[in-house]
């Protein structure tokens, strides 16, 4: 699959349990900020979608596999993958590696909503073009929201 984002970040003390070794919840809320950087990165940061335009793209589905534990100080690279378009949502997934090694993977759908409604939204036509030019060549370009 082609990856159309990729970003490093250090796993800091705080992202550790007493041994050192990362703590789940703490890579839910790394992700977090790698989807947010992604979304800036794409020209919808979301301190203007959010307060200006009144969307945001919460999660409404998200699964993660561990398959090595990481270590306080490991610089992890996130490579994400946008495997499908809907009308309103987006599916990435994401491989989390430490240099060569896998250390994680997750699949995670976002879907564009109304914030002030609390309701989905269509994608906005530039974003859909955006995320559709964005889209891995092994998937088909669009499936039903």
């Amino acid at each position: 699959m082609a990856v159309c984002f990729t970003t490093d970040r250090m796993l800091h003390f705080g992202d550790c349990d007493i041994s050192g070794t990362a703590y789940y919840p703490s890579y839910l809320n790394i992700l977090n900020g790698v989807i947010e950087e992604f979304w800036a990165s794409i020209g919808y940061p979301w301190h203007e979608i959010i307060w200006n335009e009144r969307w945001g793209t919460p999660t409404v589905h998200l699964t993660c596999d561990f398959s090595k534990p990481s270590f306080f100080g490991d610089k992890l690279t996130f490579r994400l993958t946008i495997t499908r378009v809907g009308k309103s949502s987006v599916t990435v997934e994401h491989t989390v590696h430490c240099g060569d090694e896998p250390r994680w993977a997750g699949k995670q759908v976002l879907a564009a909503s109304w914030l002030d409604k609390h309701t989905s939204m269509a994608w906005p036509d530039d974003v859909k073009a955006k995320l559709l030019s964005m889209l891995s060549t092994d998937t088909p370009a669009e499936t039903p929201a």
